[in-house]
């Protein structure tokens, strides 16, 4: 029986904002502590972490995010590991999150003029309260801009969860989809709380961008 699509439907289609915003905050944080421990590689007087940092970053940023998710969740069961689509996709999105973070925010760092580094360092402050208490405010500061735009990147990219079975907002428009055979409602209504989610964001980030150029 063909469903029509009602208040229920759409109801159903918002269900999976929920999902989709928790994937979100999962992968960002999860990659943002993994893309800083990258950024610090890359920086990193060692050559050895340094190439090891550039391959990773190389690897993530050169191959589709969905191959990516696939791999998670197809090559686990092969080490022993089962894992759910929950799990997989956060494990997914957390590694290609942290490579496009690490660089991000390497970026930042290699902005700061070296007269600071060497002037720290003249002071007697080693490398890890250079990082700290020099260097990363003011990377962080620069890179807060990009680091936003990734953002809106990242929640759009949540959509390609729903290929390996996750529920999130794409999967609850697909199979709304599926049950009403009114594609152009179901999708058009996951498209409008896309845009409602990335659009401030978006926003925000070019505010981001002109208030740092100003003050530069």
């Amino acid at each position: 029986m063909i469903r029509q699509f009602g208040l229920s439907e759409a109801l159903a289609i918002l269900a999976g904002v929920q999902s989709t915003i928790i994937l979100s905050l999962i992968a960002f944080i999860g990659g943002g502590a993994v893309g800083l421990a990258i950024a610090l590689m890359r920086t990193s007087p060692r050559a050895w972490l340094r190439q090891g940092a550039a391959a990773y970053i190389d690897f993530f940023q050169g191959t589709p995010l969905l191959m990516q998710l696939f791999l998670v969740f197809y090559g686990l069961p092969v080490f022993g590991y089962k894992v759910n689509p929950w799990i997989a996709v956060s494990i997914g999105l957390t590694l290609h999150a942290s490579a496009f973070l690490g660089e991000i925010w390497r970026g930042g760092i290699q902005a700061i003029p070296r007269g600071q580094t060497e002037a720290a360092r003249a002071l007697g402050l080693r490398y890890g309260s250079l990082m700290r208490d020099v260097i990363l405010p003011q990377a962080m500061r620069i890179s807060i801009a990009p680091t936003v735009s990734f953002l809106v990147q990242l929640i759009k990219g949540t959509s390609l969860a729903a290929i390996i079975g996750f529920v999130e907002l794409s999967r609850s428009a697909q199979i709304i989809a599926s049950s009403t055979y009114q594609p152009l409602l179901a999708y058009g209504c996951a498209g409008v709380v896309y845009f409602i989610l990335c659009f401030p964001l978006s926003r925000f980030s070019m505010r981001l961008e002109r208030r740092f150029a100003v003050k530069n």
